[in-house]
């Protein structure tokens, strides 16, 4: 991934993205996106891109191991984090599901992250300190809650699965307040044009419609105009 294209896309959301992979590939059917709604710590931010790392945390019971593989596990998931390429998307899913109660994404684990140059957190489990994350670090998250329980890492650099979509560590992220995907490295060389050939469609049926005196008459010429143009 170039420069420009970074550019780009911190500049569009991720619907257009999921369109425009659509429009690389000739055709509908794209399916590595989130399913469900999210939530978004900071939705005025803008899209959050990057390199996946993953890792897999609980929270709801204790651990079971001992207190020193624990602590040396969760040593071993910040030197994960720090590394890598970059930018990087810190993408973490929480085993404990729907009953997920602790908040791993709080004022000093968002802030570690962000200095370890990452760009953003995707989770499907908990966040909080929402007055108190950093910023230009948005958390897209399953839910908000106060305690952070007996969260404790189970696995570093293994495939997850959040809102339905599974993640490799590696793979190239696209979100924000919409959820996330996967961006495939196939799409990769001819993701910047697609998504400026889907920006100039939707001005097909954007720009007359937002004329006064707009009718159904303007409304099927530009659309069969835009039917003729896109995917």
């Amino acid at each position: 991934m170039n420069d420009d294209l970074l550019t780009l896309l911190r500049k569009v959301d991720t619907p257009t993205v999921c369109n425009a992979i659509e429009v690389a590939q000739g055709g509908r059917g794209f399916d590595r996106f989130t399913k469900g709604t999210v939530l978004c710590s900071d939705p005025d931010t803008g899209a959050i891109v990057g390199y996946a790392r993953t890792a897999r945390i609980a929270a709801v019971n204790p651990p079971t191991e001992p207190a020193d593989v624990i602590k040396a596990r969760r040593m071993d998931y910040y030197r994960h984090m720090a590394e890598g390429p970059r930018p990087g998307v810190a993408v973490v899913e929480d085993l404990d599901g729907q009953n997920a109660v602790g908040a791993f994404w709080g004022e000093i684990n968002t802030t570690v992250h962000k200095g370890f140059g990452l760009s953003g957190a995707l989770t499907n489990g908990v966040m909080r300190d929402l007055g108190d994350l950093p910023p230009n670090f948005p958390v897209i998250a399953g839910s908000i809650g106060p305690s952070h329980g007996f969260v404790h890492v189970r696995e570093i650099g293994t495939p997850v699965r959040v809102f339905g979509m599974v993640v490799k560590d590696g793979d190239l992220i696209h979100a924000d307040r919409h959820g996330a995907l996967i961006i495939p490295n196939a799409d990769i060389p001819n993701l910047a044009a697609a998504i400026h050939t889907l920006l100039a469609n939707e001005k097909l049926v954007l720009d007359p419609a937002r004329v006064e005196g707009f009718d159904f008459d303007a409304f099927e010429k530009a659309w069969t105009e835009f039917e003729a143009a896109r995917t």
